[in-house]
């Protein structure tokens, strides 16, 4: 007997094939950003990437190494690289879009945002490329730029204003300073800036700007004017309040404070930024660091939606998401103000070593890294590898007009923040033994 013939129908896995193969399948860009049309049924997809996997999570320990107590990268929490070892997932997967979508919204508590307009971002880069990002979609050629000199780092900044072409000023200060309210209050009365860009922390030279006060004047003297700050060697270890002081952009990197492995730019602008940028009458001068090509993907990431322009590291991502996790389980003030008792802790015993900071006013001293100048007659290059050899790594000079003078210790994360660790005070015994190898007695 013939048996009943069933309804046309594909198997359910050929059915699954075939839809790859659709003619209408759209490609995924900043405005294209649904990966299967509306027309193909997806009932057979999987709606979250699984993998056979162990509930707990294995204690990680990480192998014996010198203590890393440079301005980043940082010591690293072992949960943090635990997240690096996340199994390989597609950057448009719902599991991945889900803790993307997460990391950034917590960016908004980090940076203390709650304007919807404020657009935070994340691409695989480092911090430098914040600098790119500001240049190429905010300023256009022959707009002029007010740069606060404070050192190496805003030095770099200029430069790169400069090779977007931007009309670029620099206010500069003795080395171990920043420049003053007054000072820039004039430059600010004397000609129209588009932007005013600050470094935060220069990394070179210990220096701390204040932002408060200074947003304060830029708004009151020059009110167009964007406020732009440099916050790779700040971020999560010195106080920023984006909404309230009024900042239209920050740009970090994953490396530092945050505590997460280096590759991640990290930025926040403000409302007022991303409308300059709308306002823009030309296009933005550069690709990867466009814009106009990562604002819809952002975007649609925080909204929990797959989008794709360029492809992220799912790895890193986990592993921002685990440590801003870990620093929003406390108050931010909490961990501004570990910081600064470790920051204060440091440069006492470096005082009663006898030593000098290159930046010398109380005032504008870094709470995440200390900068020293040496004693006479000690030089860095002999005194950082004795310091290696007992297990601290500090970093050398890098100002040029001071760089065989000094050497830089930084103390930001886990380092200042988990006493249990011992890294502060091995740090410090290190470096008072290894200058007395060195012949140095305080006077």
């Amino acid at each position: 007997m013939t048996p009943p013939k069933t309804p046309d129908a594909p198997p359910a896995r050929l059915s699954l094939i075939s839809r790859h193969l659709a003619p209408v399948y759209p490609i995924n860009t900043p405005y294209a950003v649904e990966r299967l049309p509306s027309t193909v049924d997806t009932s057979l997809l999987p709606r979250i990437q699984v993998r056979e996997i162990t509930t707990t999570t294995p204690k990680m320990s990480q192998p014996a190494h010198p203590t890393l107590l440079i301005p980043g990268p940082i010591e690293f929490d072992d949960a943090v690289l635990q997240s690096m070892s996340h199994f390989s997932e597609s950057h448009v997967s719902a599991g991945f879009v889900a803790t993307f979508g997460e990391t950034l919204s917590m960016l908004r508590k980090l940076f203390q945002t709650t304007d919807p307009a404020s657009q935070p971002f994340v691409l695989s880069g480092s911090g430098t490329l914040g600098w790119d990002l500001v240049a190429a979609n905010l300023i256009e050629a022959g707009e002029d730029v007010l740069v606060l000199g404070t050192g190496y780092f805003s030095d770099g900044f200029a430069d790169c204003l400069r090779v977007y072409g931007a009309n670029v000023t620099e206010l500069k200060a003795p080395v171990g300073t920043k420049p003053t309210l007054p000072e820039i209050e004039k430059a600010l009365s004397e000609k129209k800036y588009k932007a005013i860009t600050v470094t935060h922390v220069d990394t070179s030279t210990g220096v701390l700007s204040e932002l408060k006060n200074l947003s304060a004047l830029v708004h009151k003297v020059s009110p167009d004017t964007l406020i732009i700050v440099d916050g790779v060697c700040s971020v999560a270890c010195e106080e920023i309040d984006f909404d309230a002081w009024g900042l239209d952009g920050v740009v970090t990197a994953s490396q530092k404070a945050i505590g997460c492995p280096a590759g991640l730019s990290i930025s926040m602008f403000s409302g007022r930024a991303m409308k300059a940028f709308e306002n823009r009458k030309s296009p933005p001068s550069a690709y990867f660091a466009s814009m106009k090509n990562w604002t819809p993907i952002m975007q649609n990431y925080e909204a929990k939606k797959p989008s794709y322009f360029a492809t992220p590291s799912p790895q890193l991502v986990h592993a921002l998401h685990t440590a801003l996790s870990q620093i929003l389980a406390k108050p931010v003030a909490e961990r501004f103000a570990g910081h600064k008792a470790a920051s204060d802790k440091i440069k006492a015993a470096i005082g009663a070593l006898g030593l000098k900071q290159v930046a010398a006013n109380p005032d504008e001293q870094a709470h995440g890294m200390t900068a020293i100048y040496l004693p006479e007659g000690v030089k860095g290059a002999e005194l950082l590898p004795i310091l290696a050899k007992k297990g601290v790594v500090f970093a050398g000079g890098i100002h040029k007009e001071i760089v065989t003078k000094y050497i830089r210790f930084g103390h930001m994360g886990v380092s200042v923040l988990d006493p249990t660790r011992g890294d502060i005070e091995r740090a410090v015994k290190a470096l008072e033994e290894g200058l007395a190898e060195l012949g140095y007695t305080k006077s």
